[in-house]
């Protein structure tokens, strides 16, 4: 008989450190589902790492929630689900980071 291993549940996602800021109910996203979201989506906001290559675009998906594309330093592009309250919470963070800039302003 087989048996499983027992979990507390699913492993949280989370931001790498080189974003300054975290979000409690964040979900990893597959590459296809969160490219065919942010397909035609309006675009929230999108932010620059000054020294690292990396970029960080918020994407609306719903009313309440949002899809953040984020590319890495290497070119490779992760998606993420996040809740848009939590994010606009978050975003101080990331304005007021020396490192991060806002590029579509």
């Amino acid at each position: 008989m087989a048996t499983h291993a027992q979990r507390d549940g699913p492993t949280p996602a989370s931001l790498p450190d080189a974003v300054p800021f975290d979000l409690r109910n964040l979900t990893r996203q597959s590459w296809k589902l969160g490219s065919r979201i942010v397909d035609g989506a309006e675009r929230v906001g999108e932010w620059r790492h000054t020294e690292g290559r990396w970029t960080l675009t918020a994407f609306d998906a719903t009313d309440e929630t949002l899809v953040l594309r984020l590319r890495t330093p290497v070119g490779r592009v992760r998606f993420y689900g996040a809740i848009e309250a939590e994010f606009r919470e978050a975003r101080p963070a990331l304005a007021s980071a020396a490192a991060w800039e806002r590029v579509d302003e």
